[in-house]
């Protein structure tokens, strides 16, 4: 039961622990109680107390408890997308300039239909620069997909 608890406990920190926290950094009591503390173990704390008491919440509508809904949210972990499973379809499509995989990746990407065919082509101009060797991790692909996003005028918008 314990290593169970723990364990739903870090699950719940690696998402948390990744992003600005919604409310602000210093929303809710468990910040409150907490002040001061660091380290793992007091950002779970702190976060458990806030998530099961409802109190974050309660004070990103209300505007007390320290939050504030007044902000961006933004994130700095990993893109949510996995090539792992793709990824020989995937580098096929880019190379070819087309297909199912490229379709597949430009919809996770919430890439809009009008600009799909630009993103096939942007992607097939830089196939050198996405998979500059043939021993390229998905991870290596997925941020170089999101480089050369952000380096084209019309997909920026989709890579930010």
């Amino acid at each position: 039961m314990k290593r169970s608890l723990l364990a739903a406990s870090l699950v719940a920190a690696s998402f948390s622990a990744s992003a600005v926290v919604p409310g602000g950094d210093s929303c809710g009591w468990g910040n409150m109680l907490f002040e001061g503390q660091s380290g793992l173990p007091m950002h779970v704390v702190a976060s458990t107390t806030n998530g099961t008491s409802g109190n974050a919440s309660f004070g990103m509508t209300s505007g007390t408890n320290g939050c504030s809904a007044n902000g961006t949210l933004t994130y700095g972990g990993n893109p949510m997308i996995d090539l792992s499973s793709i990824m020989g379809e995937f580098s096929e499509d880019v190379a070819r300039g087309h297909g199912d995989a490229m379709t597949t990746v430009a919809v996770a990407l919430k890439i809009e239909a009008q600009d799909r065919q630009t993103f096939e082509s942007v992607m097939h101009e830089n196939f050198a620069v996405i998979f500059p060797t043939e021993n390229v991790t998905s991870e290596e692909a997925m941020a170089a997909v999101l480089e050369v996003m952000k380096a084209d005028a019309r997909l920026s918008k989709y890579a930010a």
